[in-house]
């Protein structure tokens, strides 16, 4: 019966084939859509750079969720607290130098 217990409480952490299955179809279609967007061009540019990053936001959960299981579960809310925090980390890193790139490149051209 122990040996049981431990057995399910090890495959908790681990998708099925199905789950495997249901992410590699979400995670094609989000990828096929965005480059016919952009291989056969039919709307205008502004949009479809909306529309592939919003497919790629969407890609990251899908992977987060179907490929490295993490849920909002009490097993899982470690590795989730630390995701956002290297969001947070990165976020700011790119923002603020973008920040400090455009604020120099005025400077630069003020003069």
């Amino acid at each position: 019966m122990a040996n049981a217990h431990s057995h399910d409480s090890h495959d908790a952490g681990h998708g099925s084939v199905k789950s495997y299955a249901i992410g590699f179809i979400l995670s094609v279609i989000l990828t096929v859509i965005p480059f016919g967007l952009v291989m056969y061009p039919s709307l205008p540019k502004a949009m479809t750079l909306w529309i592939v990053l919003a497919f790629a936001v969407i890609q990251v959960f899908v992977h987060l969720v179907y490929f490295l299981h993490l849920d909002r579960s009490a097993a899982q809310r470690n590795n989730v607290i630390a995701l956002v925090f290297a969001a947070l980390v990165i976020v700011l890193l790119v923002g603020l130098s973008l920040w400090i790139m455009f604020s120099i490149h005025s400077n630069m051209m003020a003069h």
